[in-house]
């Protein structure tokens, strides 16, 4: 998790009212808790430490870009990287090594948060070395980009709370800015790479991808990435690589097929 100082990055008259309808991180600590997150874990990387990550189809899963890089710039070997999904108190639902892990193309790992044009295309897609194919861990689908005050939630692992997911129900977009999304989720190392879920149509589906903590006014703020486009852009760049080893395959599901894994969220009002 990166972080940046960006004071004057939004105009924030309704931050108050936003404040009112947001909930806190409580942690999935049993299995009905859990329910409908399975697909989000803990994406474990030797020697650095771990990011977290969501099954957006039955072999591959989304995180943050900068989570591939190490402390010196350096790609990390795809033999470093663990998914643990729906991990909690030591056991996950599902465990699989990684064959090859691809940045968003745009992608260029300064370290930092620095530059807004790194922070929104801060994406990239894992292969995993066998699908997930289980009842309980369905895919996620992806959302239209959120608006200026729409509410979202975020299922996150994170420093001080490695061994179980946290979710924070209602959270809030306060803006977006050249392809980034500020918003509200209380979010903290170990939580790059983090879901921010949507209700669309009944579905929960993946709007963004938590990419670093930032300030504006003095308030602790999250940066994500605007999925739309860059997402499209990545899988694209994804599938004209071809199968990872000899009689391999990939299949892309299109966003409008049907996925509902159940996962809900508690409306505020």
């Amino acid at each position: 998790m990166r972080y940046r100082l960006i004071a004057a990055l939004l105009a924030l008259g309704h931050s108050g009212a936003i404040a009112q309808e947001e909930t806190g991180l409580v942690t999935l600590q049993t299995r009905q808790e859990s329910r409908g997150w399975e697909a989000v874990g803990r994406l474990d990387i030797r020697g650095k430490g771990f990011c977290t990550a969501s099954l957006i189809r039955d072999r591959l899963i989304l995180t943050a870009a900068h989570c591939l890089f190490d402390s010196d710039g350096s790609l990390i070997g795809a033999d470093r990287f663990e998914f643990r999904a729906g991990l909690r108190d030591g056991r996950a639902q599902a465990t699989r090594m990684i064959n090859r892990a691809v940045a968003h193309p745009d992608y260029t790992h300064n370290g930092d948060a620095s530059n807004p044009s790194d922070v929104a295309v801060d994406i990239a897609v894992l292969e995993l070395d066998r699908p997930i194919r289980m009842s309980r861990i369905r895919p996620y689908l992806i959302a239209d980009r959120p608006l200026t005050g729409d509410q979202v939630g975020v299922v996150s692992y994170g420093r001080g709370r490695e061994d179980a997911p946290s979710l924070q129900q209602v959270c809030s977009v306060m803006g977006r800015q050249t392809g980034v999304i500020v918003m509200t989720c209380d979010v903290e190392y170990g939580s790059s790479g983090s879901p921010v879920f949507m209700i669309r149509d009944g579905e929960t589906r993946i709007a963004s991808v938590v990419s670093a903590m930032a300030q504006v006014g003095g308030r602790k703020v999250s940066l994500g990435t605007s999925l739309a486009g860059p997402l499209n852009a990545l899988l694209t760049r994804f599938a004209t690589l071809g199968p990872s080893r000899p009689g391999g395959t990939q299949r892309l599901m299109g966003t409008a097929e049907r996925n509902d894994t159940g996962a809900k969220f508690v409306s505020p009002n």
